[in-house]
């Protein structure tokens, strides 16, 4: 089985999509976490994000295992991968890696943007984790301890939503039958609670 969980940035889906892949033994992959990747190979490298050459380059030599969390964490690190996100190129470049990991048993869950609608579409469970931009920032600005202000996390998520949404190649839409699942007045338990009853009813 192959649960694609997709959604804007800080609406809970890595931590509902992680406990889903313990509550049913699957592997977990966070997508996002390869974009990031290839944004921190290309700042390292000292490049823009926005240097096609550069992105395509580190994601096409790509060594997942070269990387430390904690590396990838970062707020400059996440909006370059936004950047990165948008060229085809690197969405091509990942695609295979992304679909192999997919088909692993006894199945899998993969987090990300577009996994429902580019990455899996033959995904037998397709959820769409979101919630206000108002609710995703201050989930945000939490995580980061204040180091940054509410407005400056806000304005940085809206930016985000707008590349991601507009984008020409794999756009971030809930696919056209994915499962709906707004976090905004949710706590982790109630969503978590909530996805694990859809994906039980898909295996029956």
């Amino acid at each position: 089985m192959i649960i694609a969980v997709d959604g804007p940035a800080a609406a809970g889906k890595g931590t509902i999509a992680r406990a889903l892949a313990r509550e049913f033994g699957f592997h977990f992959l966070d997508t996002g976490s390869l974009y990031r990747m290839v944004a921190l190979s290309v700042l390292k490298e000292g490049a823009s994000p926005s240097d096609s050459a550069a992105a395509v380059r580190a994601a096409k030599t790509l060594d997942p295992q070269a990387f430390r969390d904690e590396e990838l964490r970062g707020e400059a690190v996440g909006g370059a991968a936004s950047v990165v996100a948008v060229i085809p190129e690197v969405r091509a470049a990942l695609l295979d890696l992304q679909r192999a990991f997919a088909r692993q048993k006894p199945g899998a869950v993969l987090d990300g943007r577009d996994i429902g609608t580019v990455v899996c579409p033959d995904a037998e469970v397709k959820l769409f984790i979101t919630a206000s931009p108002e609710v995703r920032a201050a989930r945000r600005h939490r995580e980061l301890g204040g180091v940054e202000s509410y407005a400056a996390v806000l304005a940085d998520i809206r930016a985000r939503d707008e590349r991601d949404s507009k984008r020409a190649t794999a756009p971030l839409v809930p696919a056209s039958d994915a499962v709906v699942i707004d976090t905004s007045e949710m706590d982790i338990a109630q969503a978590v609670a909530a996805c694990v009853a859809i994906i039980a009813r898909k295996r029956r």
